[in-house]
């Protein structure tokens, strides 16, 4: 199997891409899925991410609230650092899992994980390959406001808090430009697939 990382900054369209993959027959991951999962009462990071950060991030039913966590963790490094320690190796953990169980049910098959601090993390050396998703910035900015309702300066202050597009770009061996239509964004991952499929068949 070979085995993808897809990235990107925020709100470059790397959900868009994934359900691409996901659409031409690739098994897919989400990092953010699974490290909500992990979050949820009862589950492995709820406690230590509750006792780290406060009754406060709780919605009434319980379960952390993801706007309140993360005007927490974005405007503040340290929080923010603090949050992925305690997070980020169950969520790597829970992939291994998954990409190991995948791989005995399909072992010619392609996995693409969508993680968006995968190389912030170092996890990136895991994976065969890397793809980074990113767009122009004006566009990035002006999805984002729209998506979370918020404004230029909010937005700015989210983007800034991650590796910018042009350094994730450095470590890519393949880049999705989502600045055009979808159907030019599509052209390029069918692409990328032809090549990561050709890869993936074993010799019998």
């Amino acid at each position: 199997m070979v085995r993808v990382a897809l990235t990107g900054s925020i709100a470059v369209g790397k959900s868009s891409v994934l359900q691409m993959f996901r659409e031409l027959g690739c098994h897919t991951l989400e990092a953010d899925e699974i490290a909500h999962e992990l979050m949820r009462p009862c589950q492995p990071a709820y406690h230590d991410v509750v006792r780290a950060f406060g009754s406060e991030i709780l919605a009434e039913d319980g379960t952390i609230h993801r706007g309140r966590l993360g005007a927490l963790v974005f405007h503040d490094p340290v929080r923010r650092e603090e949050l992925n320690r305690l997070v980020h190796p169950r969520v790597l953990e829970e992939i291994e899992r998954r990409s190991v169980a995948l791989e005995r049910q399909d072992p010619n098959g392609i996995l693409v994980v969508a993680a968006a601090l995968v190389i912030e993390a170092g996890a990136h050396r895991r994976f065969d390959r890397v793809i980074v998703v990113y767009c122009d910035e004006e566009e990035q900015i002006a999805r984002l406001m729209r998506r979370e309702g918020i404004t230029r300066q909010e937005a700015l202050v989210r983007i800034r808090a991650q590796l910018s597009s042009s350094e994730k770009r450095r470590y890519a061996d393949f880049e999705v430009d989502t600045s055009g239509s979808p159907e030019q964004t599509r052209a390029q991952v069918e692409a990328i697939y032809q090549r990561l499929r050709a890869n993936a068949v074993k010799p019998s």
